[in-house]
């Protein structure tokens, strides 16, 4: 009887599911590139300084799929000698060291594997590989989908499936990666949190901050949507940070991304 027991015990261990909730998270490089003139992105400081930026991609393993937060630069970009040129000279000249999509087929990720993405926001940084994934359902605010673009043209095609929020949204239920609404750099602007099991919560910030003195000093970019906004979701951010005890990743601050460890290399 205790053989029978045993075996009926090894039985139900091996029955059970697979822990549920994030497995990995993969930061890709989507984009290198030199700023003009910070001052654009703090307001009286930094007049005329230049500075390196990055543009960071996340790819997350959940264990009810792939999931990917933003898609960076244009993969075209790549193909540039002299990298993509902005019209106001005191942004960033981007340049796509790597593809994308050679990022994921490096990871056995093919584009159809992602089932699920979302964008912060829909700057052309952000939002230059959208359609690599046709099919992958994309969540983005409501305020963001419905902001019209250059010449009023829709900022998406509109056969792509999306989920439009109006607020924060836990996207798969188990509170493991939850979309935050914090409006202010545009009408729509969203940051996320990602909950992983052995590295704990990190918040990838999206534009709301672009760099680590821009979010100490709390600098407004002259261009943002909305100062009172921003600063709003600016201390929802800081808010969530200290409830959750978690980290802040932002995303085109190149002296902290230097510290991360990047695709292939993986956070657990």
């Amino acid at each position: 009887m205790a053989a029978t027991l045993c075996v009926v015990g090894a039985d139900l261990t091996l029955a059970q599911p697979a822990q549920a909730g994030v497995e990995k998270l993969y930061i890709l490089n989507c984009g290198e590139g030199v700023a003009g003139d910070i001052s654009r992105w703090s307001p009286g400081v930094n007049e005329g300084k230049s500075m390196d930026f990055v543009d960071n991609c996340y790819l997350i393993k959940h264990s009810q799929g792939w999931f990917l937060w933003d898609t960076g630069i244009p993969d075209a970009v790549a193909d540039m000698p002299n990298g993509l040129a902005p019209a106001d000279p005191r942004s960033v000249t981007w340049h796509r060291p790597k593809k994308l999509a050679a990022q994921l087929e490096q990871l056995g990720v093919k584009p159809s594997d992602i089932k699920a993405m979302a964008i912060s926001h829909t700057h052309p940084d952000h939002i230059g590989n959208v359609e690599m994934f046709p099919n992958a359902m994309l969540y983005v605010q409501k305020a963001e989908y419905d902001w019209p673009g250059a010449n009023n043209a829709p900022r998406f095609k509109p056969e792509h499936p999306v989920t439009k929020l109006e607020g924060d949204r836990d996207i798969f239920g188990d509170g493991s990666i939850v979309v935050l609404s914090t409006p202010g750099h545009t009408p729509g602007h969203q940051s996320l949190l990602v909950k992983l099991p052995k590295t704990g919560e990190v918040i990838l910030s999206g534009d709301a901050v672009h760099f680590k003195s821009n979010w100490e000093n709390r600098g407004v970019p002259s261009n943002n949507f909305s100062k009172e906004q921003t600063l709003a979701s600016m201390q929802k951010i800081a808010d969530r940070l200290t409830k959750d005890k978690a980290t802040l990743w932002i995303n085109h601050d190149k002296a902290q991304r230097d510290t991360l460890k990047m695709s292939p290399e993986f956070y657990e």
